[in-house]
């Protein structure tokens, strides 16, 4: 099965933090019996370098581990290695595309919240381009043909629809149907294939959530966020600012996004109701935004 390289880098370090914790050691003290520096270790528990096995090994050997738990650990260090296929796309991937692309590579299911844009997993090449054109007006993109940008983003969604691929869920703001991100023609198309999506059965669910929608206790999503559960490794959260998108791995950080999402799931409308929606809106689209 897939296996997401952040997430194992991440489920390595956290373990390994755990298992100095049980041998009280302070990391000086581990370095020092593993032969390393204590920089280095702390890269490693840090999840900002993944360690080579000769280096792991030597860690494992100072723990006492040994057994299964040695070999399960030499095996998420190696899948933390391993290249994505996303790496071969360079810039035209970019970085931050690049982190949701691990994210839900070997995911089981991808849930997504957005307020402004359409999802990447869920854009159309027109879509993908206006936005990259728009970017790249606002120097906020390299000098990168646009032909591989967008050919980078459909590559992550054949991925997404791998014959063992997560299942996907989208719960998108009305206003992203109703306020203008691209041309009138451009937004037209994709709000119809939004609202094919929608009526579709299968691993994609895109739901709307209307403005006037009741959330509980006005608790009010600040950000667009995305949720992964993984088969042998704890779920993750990635929160999309304005400047970078953070990652959360640890249950305390997760925990509440899951539970806003349950929140506007539940106020969303029925993909039915979604559907009809997005066909309204491209309609007005279609007349350039005017009813």
């Amino acid at each position: 099965m897939p296996t997401s390289p952040l997430i194992r880098r991440r489920s390595l370090a956290r373990e390994l933090r755990r298992l100095r914790d049980t041998a009280e050691l302070t990391s000086a003290e581990l370095a020092a019996r593993a032969r390393m520096s204590r920089p280095k270790l702390s890269r490693f528990e840090t999840a900002e370098r993944v360690p080579s096995v000769p280096d792991l090994s030597a860690i494992l050997a100072a723990l006492d581990v040994t057994g299964d738990h040695w070999h399960n650990l030499i095996q998420t260090a190696k899948d933390a290695a391993e290249r994505g296929w996303w790496e071969s796309y360079g810039a035209a991937m970019g970085d931050r595309q690049a982190v949701y692309a691990d994210l839900e590579h070997g995911a089981r299911t991808v849930r997504e919240y957005q307020l402004f844009v359409v999802p990447g997993l869920l854009q159309t090449p027109a879509y993908t381009r206006a936005r990259a054109e728009l970017a790249r007006k606002q120097a906020r993109l390299p000098d990168v043909d646009l032909d591989r940008i967008v050919e980078a983003k459909m590559m992550r969604q054949r991925m997404l629809t791998r014959p063992d691929g997560p299942q996907y869920e989208a719960v998108i703001e009305e206003v992203v149907a109703l306020r203008p991100a691209a041309p009138p023609t451009v937004m037209r198309e994709q709000l119809l294939h939004l609202a094919d999506l929608a009526e579709q059965a299968g691993p994609t669910t895109v739901r709307v959530l209307p403005t006037r929608a009741q959330l509980p206790h006005h608790w009010l999503p600040r950000s667009p966020f995305s949720l992964y559960e993984y088969r042998d490794d704890p779920p993750a959260a990635a929160v999309d600012t304005e400047t970078t998108d953070l990652v959360y791995t640890e249950s305390r950080e997760v925990a509440p996004y899951a539970e806003l999402y349950q929140h506007v799931r539940n106020a969303a409308l029925s993909p039915a109701d979604s559907a009809a929606l997005l066909r309204d809106a491209a309609t007005t689209a279609d007349r350039g935004g005017h009813p």
